[in-house]
């Protein structure tokens, strides 16, 4: 997420804990949910691919894990592999991010990926006029290969109304009964877009990383959540690697100021220089115990509020 820092191997390690506490976090990552997960193939450079994320997963008693690639439709993957591991107990999902090699922000790209099974769309990430601008003066970590420059992209017309294209898109996932994330838009778009949406029926919204280009206070969260959004927090930006931004008691007042009953913690990893995206969970469920986060809080986070989004049973 963040500007490269060689100050990290490719793979941060996870690090030893005792075996007290070893058995504590592994106990409460049981039937976690990862909505987040960056493996690969990708055009970004990845550390590891479905495969490896899938079965760390279902070794540590997930219950379902969702790959986010910003440039494919992932669900024929998830197939794949549950063919391949018919006996798995982790639930395999994915979704369609409307960056440019969707065509943008396209009513027919989510029809496809409803028809395929897809739990959720994320509007432009690194499409985003936003994100676009954001980087203007700035480094990103760039794809493996170059490609085309992204066109940039909003939600809101030259008037600050919801583009059409928007609309239906909402009435899409409405009647999908899907997930509606706001990828990489401003805040400012976020409110205009999930109040329509609730107003078409949208019944699960989701904003990304809330404090990592999308620009909320503590105010526009609180705002967002009266609409009905879910907070995804990213774990890499709480742990160490290249993405890291901030610390764990940062993490712990966005529990308090959104609710913890409308958070929900996110991987975001398979980048490099980074954790893997299950040790990442291991390592901040380690943290918030030091920090005295009770054991139903962090199930929630790490696991029951993001089953609901996706119909599964806590």
């Amino acid at each position: 997420m963040a500007q490269e820092n060689t100050d990290y191997p490719t793979i941060v390690p996870m690090p030893e804990m005792e075996a007290s506490r070893a058995a504590e976090v592994a106990e409460l990552l049981v039937g976690a949910v990862d909505l987040h997960c960056h493996s690969g193939p990708a055009a970004m450079p990845r550390i590891l691919n479905h495969t490896e994320a899938f079965r760390m997963a279902e070794e540590a008693g997930f219950k379902a894990l969702l790959y986010k690639d910003h440039y494919y439709v992932g669900m024929p993957h998830c197939s794949v592999l549950k063919d391949i591991y018919p006996d798995s107990r982790v639930e395999l999902f994915s979704g369609v991010a409307l960056n440019s090699a969707s065509g943008g922000i396209n009513p027919h790209a989510v029809d496809h990926n409803i028809k395929l099974g897809g739990k959720i769309v994320w509007f432009p990430t690194f499409a985003a006029r936003n994100h676009i601008e954001a980087y203007a003066s700035k480094s990103f970590p760039k794809t493996a290969k170059p490609m085309l420059p992204p066109i940039p992209l909003m939600v809101l017309d030259a008037n600050g109304k919801l583009i059409d294209e928007a609309k239906q898109i909402c009435d899409l996932i409405a009647e999908g009964d899907i997930i509606l994330a706001g990828g990489h838009l401003h805040v400012s778009e976020l409110f205009v877009l999930f109040e329509e949406a609730a107003r078409r029926g949208v019944r699960k919204m989701m904003v990304n990383h809330p404090t990592y280009i999308i620009g909320c206070t503590d105010d526009d969260i609180r705002g967002l959540v009266e609409l009905g959004a879910y907070m995804e927090h990213s774990i890499c930006m709480f742990i160490p690697g290249r993405a890291k931004q901030h610390d764990t008691e940062d993490l712990i007042h966005l529990m308090e100021v959104a609710g913890v009953d409308r958070t929900i913690l996110g991987s975001d990893l398979g980048l490099t220089q980074a954790p893997k995206p299950v040790h990442g969970y291991r390592m901040i469920v380690s943290d918030l115990l030091d920090h005295q986060v009770s054991k139903a809080d962090i199930r929630k986070i790490t696991g029951q509020n993001a089953a609901g989004l996706l119909n599964l049973a806590a």
